[in-house]
């Protein structure tokens, strides 16, 4: 007997003994998944069925039973192999995707809001540190403008750090272009209970608030098949979009990939020149019927990027979150990625950040750093592993690589150790034996005190062929940086502490605190208050 079935026969006895114990409790809910998880045994994998149960118990008013059965977690994350630092002289540039999602940051709050501390791979500290909104120069000419500031590492002393700040244009809501969106939903039995389909639920009827006449939704929803519930609505009728969410029941296995395809296909169907056309996929990635693995999924996704079609991905639920599946999506789908744990996360990426979430200004974002060696020993980059480019990559239009929203801001930070410096960490290598010239050329000289130049390559949404920005960066040696430059290195050290990071240096959750503590004058949703309250409870955790 293979292994489902055997655990969806176990789940359907347990179930059976439980509701003649419990007979005046509801065991309707109890009943359809037993006999669901007997019909699927050859579809729907153990953590599913551990997902149902888990969220089928308490509606029996019997937690302990829950706890004892199903208290299994199988999030899976992306293993990181973190940044190293590199010789300026060896390798002086350095390419990346840009990465405006915050996925990362609202998963943490979760681990710590629960009393836990997140695994290590669910760290990703370019998305700790781009949850924040800084006050970046707006762009005047291109839809985009590049901003740095340079001051003291907080955890490295003698090293320099370098913030490189990226701001979107801003968008008036009335002048926002008319949308097409096709909401696709989960509604398999891992998305049952108030953290997952519900809060769905809730989230996109306050996005719904915010559509125009003009502006058009879908709605497919996937379980152990797909289909379409609400054909393409104008955004005028709200009662029937609201209506068609409040219908939503879940049970059943994942099809994730069938609902992908079919909601590219409505999207396509009902495609809006000039206008925003946008899949939003809401999930906790728990795929297990047809299309399910990451590989299959990336080439799914992949095929579809040329549509036009844009994908926002919003993670919901806990116990069997899969974070991997859905930062490839993301990633992959010429797309962006939040990970929802309750009603406010919500109303922040929604309502507050609509425009940032919904409607590209640019596409294909993609930086190279040049460092000078007169002035640079080495260099890090901090975070941004999965978005690594080959140099080469830069000036090739074919390469992939991040979007960017209407108001958005990037900041990436790299750990500078300048000429000078006793530097130990860049490792070493035994003498050739084949070849005499161990070393690399020594490179002319050209005396500049620039201590970097950025290269930003983008395109305008609707166009194949980018276009480049360029800006030198000096170096005053000084220490006299914005609070948004403290604020932002007090996210770096944390996320570097919270990942174990090989080079956190001196780190300490003191220092982040004290350090954010200096920064909190641009904090009007309390968002920075927030983070220090959260590297408090993590302190107190360790």
């Amino acid at each position: 007997m293979k292994t489902n079935e055997m655990k969806a026969i176990m789940l359907w006895v347990v179930m059976t003994i439980v509701s003649v114990v419990f007979s005046g409790c509801q065991t309707e809910k109890v009943k359809v998944v037993a006999d669901e998880a007997v019909e699927m045994n050859d579809q729907k994998d153990v953590s599913s069925v551990q997902a149902d149960m888990k969220y089928v118990m308490p509606v029996m008013g019997n937690q302990s039973i829950a706890m004892e059965l199903a208290d299994v977690n199988t999030e899976e994350y992306n293993a990181k192999a973190e940044n190293r630092f590199k010789l300026a002289q060896e390798t002086p540039l350095s390419t990346f995707s840009i990465d405006v999602d915050a996925a990362s940051y609202s998963n943490m709050r979760r681990f710590v809001n629960q009393g836990q501390l997140p695994p290590a791979d669910a760290i990703r500290t370019e998305e700790l540190i781009n949850y924040f909104s800084y006050n970046y120069a707006k762009p005047t000419q291109h839809p985009v403008k590049i901003s740095t500031e340079v001051g003291d590492c907080p955890w490295n002393t003698g090293h320099r750090l370098v913030r490189i700040g990226i701001k979107a244009k801003e968008i008036a809501g009335d002048n926002l272009p008319a949308s097409n969106l096709v909401f696709l939903i989960d509604v398999s039995g891992s998305m049952y209970g108030p953290t997952r389909l519900e809060l769905v639920k809730s989230s996109l009827k306050l996005l719904i608030n915010n559509l125009r006449e003009q502006d058009r939704v879908a709605i497919v929803v996937y379980a152990g098949s797909a289909g379409e519930v609400l054909p393409s609505t104008s955004g005028s009728n709200k009662q029937k979009i609201r209506e068609a969410l409040d219908n939503l029941t879940a049970g059943g296995s994942t099809a994730g990939g069938a609902g992908i395809q079919l909601a590219y296909a409505i999207a396509k169907k009902n495609f809006i020149e000039g206008g925003n056309n946008r899949i939003i996929l809401c999930t906790d990635g728990d795929f297990n019927v047809g299309v399910s693995s990451t590989e299959g999924l990336e080439s799914l996704i992949e095929k579809e990027r040329k549509s036009g079609v844009f994908l926002t991905v919003l993670g919901y639920g806990m116990g069997n979150y899969k974070d991997n599946k859905m930062q490839v999506l993301a990633e992959k789908g010429n797309g962006n990625q939040a990970y929802i744990d309750n009603l406010q996360e919500a109303n922040k990426v929604l309502v507050s950040e609509f425009g940032g979430t919904m409607y590209a200004v640019a596409k294909d974002v993609k930086l190279q750093i040049e460092f000078n060696p007169e002035q640079v020993q080495a260099y890090r980059l901090i975070g941004y592993e999965s978005r690594l480019l080959n140099d080469k990559d830069f000036n090739d239009d074919t390469k992939d690589a991040g979007e960017m929203g209407a108001g958005h801001n990037v900041t990436a930070f790299y750990e500078i150790v300048p000429v000078g410096i006793k530097f130990t960490n860049a490792g070493s290598v035994d003498p050739l034996k084949y070849q005499k010239n161990t070393k690399p050329a020594q490179p002319a000289t050209t005396g500049s005190k620039e201590l970097l130049t950025i290269k930003l390559r983008y395109k305008e949404p609707d166009a194949d062929a980018s276009k480049k920005m360029e800006l030198p960066v000096m170096d005053g040696r000084t220490n006299t940086v914005s609070s948004d430059f403290r604020f932002a290195a007090a996210v770096a050290m944390f996320g570097q502490l919270l990942g174990d990071s090989e080079f956190k240096g001196n780190a300490t959750y003191d220092k982040v605190i004290a350090l954010a503590k200096t920064a909190l004058d641009n904090d009007e949703q309390g968002y920075r208050r927030e983070f220090v309250r959260l590297a408090e409870t993590v302190k107190g955790l360790n």
